[in-house]
């Protein structure tokens, strides 16, 4: 059996970046850059106002206080999204609004709940304090400058980014291309859930949950129909796969049953195998393979072992075919409130759940066939072989919805 960091690094030398194309900024969140992005206009792009108020010469409102306000004349109103026309001279300042440009001369600007009209001329504007040297006032390139790297290559687009991004002038951002990923699940026991049950059926949930995972890593997944455990059928359906899509993920058929045929499909498409086995729980039975170029891995029939062996193994591979600079899944630290335990020979990936408060506890049944337990859990805990974990302790969680 291989170790996992084995398999990972045998899995990633598999992939290869797929290319870019350029999308609007819109349909852009969750992508990954495929080239470095730097600013087309400085943030702010011209020194402006933070508040309303009035923009002032510090020099006019020295001493200034209640009892002894200091007086100016209002010369003028400079809207959001208008050019200043006007300078501020002795004795005189300008109403200003959140964003309005800066005028010539102003070095402060006041903001309106710190001053009053004169009762006989609202021109006048009484100022009751002094204010310090470019109080209120946003710069030019304070916050990025013209030409400063926005994003670089590999990274995850956010929200956030994509704000920057198009306040920095820029519609639209070169980013990898999604990976199209075929979905094969095999087994003459699977069954549609749109179907009643027969006995000894039970119904197909891998493929439904492959989907969901898949797309979270910008995948564009392809399910297709159930495969009954034949070597004919899963060859037909694994060679249509292939041709339709970038990687293919199997699930079920990769043990050593007579009716696992994931593997002998492989070789009559011409394929080879890299590995079959890892040295984890749940997902010891896990195949790698190639078919013309492109990757085929063979994940196990068991819901969790599915998608624990997807968490370390495939979605690395999907992210670095889009060129992201980042592979690993999100940790969290949290606190055991029970103690773990594992007695096997395997690095065992338990199911948890991990609160708002930072504390970790079992997501209940470890058996790789319990699907209420991978409801319920949020994440995971690499616990090694033979080793145990005691209440209190403190954890990584490898966050499962990433």
């Amino acid at each position: 059996m291989l170790s996992l960091e084995e398999a990972v690094e045998r899995s990633l030398a598999t992939a290869t970046f797929q290319g870019s194309e350029t999308v609007s900024l819109g349909n852009a969140t969750g992508r990954f850059t495929a080239a470095t992005v730097n600013a087309k206009v400085s943030l702010p792009s011209f020194d402006n106002s933070a508040m309303d108020g009035y923009a002032v010469r510090i020099r006019d409102l020295y001493g200034a206080s209640p009892e002894s306000p200091a007086e100016l004349k209002c010369i003028g109103i400079i809207p959001a999204g208008n050019h200043p026309t006007q300078s501020i001279e002795a004795g005189t300042c300008i109403r200003l609004f959140t964003g309005s440009p800066i005028p010539t001369n102003a070095d402060a600007v006041i903001m309106q709940e710190d001053c009053s009209n004169d009762p006989n001329d609202d021109r006048n504007i009484r100022f009751s304090k002094p204010i310090k040297p470019w109080k209120n006032i946003r710069f030019k390139g304070e916050d990025i400058r013209e030409n400063d790297r926005v994003v670089t290559t590999g990274k995850r687009l956010t929200t956030g980014t994509i704000g920057l991004l198009a306040a920095t002038g820029h519609g639209s951002i070169e980013v990898g291309i999604r990976p199209k990923v075929g979905l094969v699940a095999t087994g003459s026991e699977l069954v549609e859930t749109t179907n009643e049950l027969q006995a000894g059926e039970i119904y197909e949930s891998n493929r439904s949950m492959l989907c969901s995972l898949v797309t979270k890593a910008n995948g564009i997944p392809n399910a297709y129909p159930i495969v009954p455990d034949s070597l004919e059928a899963t060859t037909a359906a694994m060679k249509k796969a292939f041709a339709e899509n970038d990687v293919v993920l199997t699930s079920g058929g990769v043990s050593v049953g007579d009716h696992d045929h994931v593997k002998p499909a492989i070789g009559r498409l011409g394929g080879s195998l890299n590995f079959w086995k890892i040295a984890v729980k749940p997902g010891k039975p896990f195949v790698l393979g190639q078919v013309d170029g492109k990757s085929v891995f063979g994940l196990p029939g068991n819901p969790v072992s599915a998608l624990v062996t997807y968490l370390l193994l495939v979605r690395p591979v999907l992210l670095k075919m889009q060129g992201a600079s980042d592979l690993h899944l999100t940790k969290r630290i949290g606190r055991l409130e029970e103690k773990l335990v594992n007695r096997g020979d395997r690095r065992h990936f338990i199911r948890v759940t991990l609160d708002m408060d930072g504390i970790v506890k079992s997501a209940g049944g470890q058996r790789s066939h319990m699907l209420s337990s991978l409801a319920m859990a949020n994440g995971l805990v690499d616990l090694p072989q033979n080793s145990s974990l005691a209440k209190g302790d403190l954890v990584e969680v490898l966050l499962v919805e990433c």
